[in-house]
């Protein structure tokens, strides 16, 4: 239960300094999402981070981790992890499903996304 509350407040300070950096850093182009892009890139640097100093052991406990990395880096971004995720797959050597995840997620991304755009006008 402990675990769960460590997540659900790291995540919950995540999403609005997402919310307050989206909404500061948006309305500077209007075709590209730089509020978006800071977070996701500094999403990702701060996993990489957290996940680096909890692997040495010494740095972080596993209840900081969890605030730090599922939570905080979770709610501010969903990026991180897939950042994350694919390092992992290229470390390991894993090109193949390295480029089907990585595309796949994209294209069924944007997809899904035009799918509920499109069953919310039925409603």
């Amino acid at each position: 239960m402990k675990q769960w509350l460590l997540v659900f407040l790291g995540g919950g300070i995540g999403s609005v300094l997402r919310h307050l950096i989206a909404r500061h850093f948006n309305t500077y182009f209007s075709h590209f999402f730089l509020g978006t892009f800071i977070v996701n890139v500094l999403g990702s640097l701060l996993i990489g981070l957290i996940l680096g100093f909890s692997v040495k052991g010494q740095y972080l406990s596993e209840n900081q981790t969890l605030l730090l990395a599922a939570g905080f880096c979770g709610g501010f971004t969903t990026f991180s992890t897939f950042a994350f995720e694919k390092h992992a797959l290229l470390t390991a050597g894993e090109l193949f499903h390295f480029s089907f995840y990585l595309i796949a997620s994209i294209v069924v991304g944007i997809a899904a996304v035009a799918g509920g755009l499109w069953l919310a006008k039925l409603f």
